[in-house]
């Protein structure tokens, strides 16, 4: 038996276990071992973030903790000046950590760069004065379209230093979207790739754009990175607007000071990924965003900064990458690892091969992630030293309890802590999480709120409900709390603050509180299925799916039914590119009636070679339900593979399995 097939063994072994507490050897070098940190928090909780606070470096120290006086527009550390850039760099490099490496950065084709925080603070400075060079002042939008190089990092960093406001894009989002975004919030300079790599792939970025940058009144400039390597073609450029990064860098002073912002100064705007309706700008603060994100860091992942190599493999373009990849190490001084390509690039271990070569100690990662290594093999890992990791992150949506086991064993074998952390874009940090070093797990459950946060499940009309079902909501303000929504105050008090009131903070997800307090969250409110009168979430019934051993991925969506008022029709990935057939259709609606009940068996199972999903592995189901719905399908555009799609409605056209 080889060691994958072994491991494989030991995952269904486990499958059984119900929780599990951390492991010895983490928990006698943990940051965290005992509750006390609890309690502090429960005494007096805006001392507690106070405390929190001060660990930064304040030009003005504050006074004022939380002006709730126009609530729901808070307000923290309102009297109080600092800059994120100097707190990320400058107050480092002024500690005697100049030469400590703040990324590991490796290239798609294997190319490596090592960059010290000495290093990346004299890449910032000279490009903060690039940008004012360019007539970008405080206050000014800077868009960021980049994919996963360093300077998308150094871009950050320079607006923050300067309190230009920056709004990143994702680089798998389509040219409409960028356009859209930059518009919105009146862009004055744009920082964009000449090319961007993908899988082997060459694909122009800039003069993709340039129809659409033509449409933007307010933008002056075009900065252009390039990133396409030696084997791109020059981009056009136009006289007067665009500019090249490294000519950019090359002009500008080398010292830039580090501006001081006032505490609730816009520090970025990230928009939501428009899957459904009108994007939302989600605009978050320079002091209390930079607190919540250096706490947690630390907290939840029981970051030592001297010893640990810390890998997020989220896109900075998501607030996964803008929390976890570079605001929250870089304040707290960590050493990162950036990866440009794809998790199965040039090849399924490459993932693993990264970890063994940097000496990966801590890696945070998506689900979807987790299920896609699942589906390529458990030999790819067993053929790597994994040995440096010690603590394990999970992160985007909520983890079925066979991938949390997997993760577990195949690739923590069994030693290494998993923290499966919930929040949102709007919350900026991690709400709710295990202390690696205290909490007992439970493999799908996020478990309590970490220290200073508080939450509850309520019903429709806002009671709380102890133990069951019911809608996750936070109770009180947090200083990385969301500010407004880009030019639309009157939709941020509709979309968060008018179900409940102004002090509590309606999540938009469903979620489950077990006996023990423990919070099993399940999905969006949207995301539920009514069967004959009874919900449903998604995740749930995907997770039923998910659990069969056959099984490697599935996405569930709804059709009507003249029956049961919406019938599940499932989406269904085999493992090893398995071929569906009538016995196996009929082993996952059985196990599903056993997991669940016989009311969440699906009516109609089709079999998927692929899901479509975005770039960052985000599950499309909103083109799901339009295909089984025979309706017209939205934007494709920023799918993985568009064609996916295509290939799904021929199946469903062909009648998929219908249920007897």
């Amino acid at each position: 038996m080889t060691e994958g097939a072994s491991l494989d063994q030991r995952v269904t072994e486990l499958a059984e276990v119900a929780s599990f507490a951390p492991p010895e050897t983490f928990r006698a070098r943990a940051r965290v071992r005992d509750a006390s940190v609890f309690e502090k928090a429960d005494r007096d909780r805006l001392a507690f973030w106070a405390e929190q606070a001060r660990d930064l470096d304040w030009d003005t120290p504050f006074s004022t903790v939380l002006n709730d006086a126009e609530a729901p527009f808070y307000r923290w550390f309102e009297d109080g000046t600092l800059n994120a850039s100097y707190n990320c760099l400058d107050r480092h490099v002024a500690a005697g950590l100049g030469d400590r490496v703040a990324y590991h950065w490796r290239g798609e084709e294997g190319e490596e760069r090592t960059i010290t925080y000495a290093e990346l603070l004299d890449s910032v400075q000279r490009f903060a004065n690039g940008l004012r060079d360019l007539g970008v002042g405080k206050g000014d939008v800077v868009g960021i379209y980049l994919p996963m190089v360093p300077e998308v990092v150094v871009a950050m960093l320079a607006c923050a230093r300067i309190g230009a406001v920056h709004n990143v894009v994702f680089g798998g989002f389509s040219v409409e979207a960028v356009r859209e975004r930059m518009a919105v919030s009146r862009a004055r300079v744009l920082v964009t790739a000449d090319h961007a790599r993908r899988k082997g792939r060459l694909s122009a970025v800039k003069s993709a754009l340039d129809p659409a940058l033509e449409q933007l009144t307010d933008l002056a400039h075009v900065v252009v990175v390039r990133a396409g390597g030696d084997a791109a073609e020059p981009c056009p450029m136009r006289d007067g607007r665009d500019v090249r990064y490294d000519d950019v860098v090359a002009a500008a002073a080398a010292t830039c000071p580090a501006e001081p912002m006032e505490a609730e100064h816009p520090l970025f705007i990230l928009y939501s990924s428009g899957s459904t309706g009108k994007p939302k700008g989600i605009v978050h603060s320079t002091g209390g965003y930079l607190t919540g994100v250096s706490y947690t860091h630390r907290l939840v992942f029981d970051l030592d900064a001297e010893r640990d190599v810390y890998w997020c493999t989220a896109d900075v373009g998501w607030i996964t990458g803008h929390s976890y990849a570079v605001y929250g190490p870089l304040a707290n001084g960590a050493t990162s690892v950036m990866f440009e390509g794809a998790a199965d690039y040039p090849h399924p271990g490459i993932w693993w091969e990264v970890v063994e070569r940097f000496g990966v100690s801590i890696l945070y990662t998506a689900p979807t992630a987790i299920r896609a290594c699942m589906r390529w093999g458990s030999e790819h890992p067993a053929r790597h030293d994994l040995s440096s990791l010690r603590l394990l992150g999970t992160v985007g949506e909520p983890i079925n309890p066979k991938a949390w086991l997997w993760y577990h064993t195949v690739i923590g074998r069994e030693r290494c802590p998993i923290v499966d952390t919930w929040w949102q874009t709007e919350t900026g940090s991690i709400m709710i999480a295990p202390l690696p070093g205290l909490t007992e797990t439970k493999p799908g459950s996020a478990t309590h709120p970490i220290p200073g946060v508080t939450a509850d499940l309520v019903d429709g009309s806002g009671q709380s409900v102890p133990e069951g079902t019911g809608l996750l909501v936070l109770t009180e303000p947090w200083p990385s709390m969301l500010r407004t929504l880009y030019g639309e105050e009157e939709r941020y008090v509709r979309s968060y603050f008018s179900e409940f009131g102004p002090r509590r903070y309606a999540v938009g997800d469903s979620a489950r509180r077990d006996a023990d307090g423990y919070y099993w969250v399940l999905g969006r409110v949207d995301d539920v299925l009514n069967v004959s009168g009874h919900r449903l979430s998604t995740g749930e019934v995907e997770s039923a799916i998910v659990a069969h051993e056959k099984v490697a991925e599935a996405a569930v969506v709804s059709e009507p039914d003249e029956v049961t008022g919406e019938a599940i029709v499932a989406f269904v990935t085999l493992r090893g590119g398995a071929e569906g057939d009538p016995e196996t259709e009929a082993q996952i609606r059985e196990h599903v009636s056993t997991r669940i009940g016989k009311l969440a068996r699906p009516s109609r199972i089709v079999w998927a070679e692929e899901l479509p999903k975005t770039r960052s592995g985000k599950i499309m189901r909103r083109l799901l339900r339009d295909a089984v719905q025979n309706r017209e399908l939205g934007d494709v555009t920023t799918l993985n593979d568009p064609s996916v799609m295509t290939a799904l409605r021929d199946r469903i056209a062909s009648g998929g399995a219908d249920e007897d």
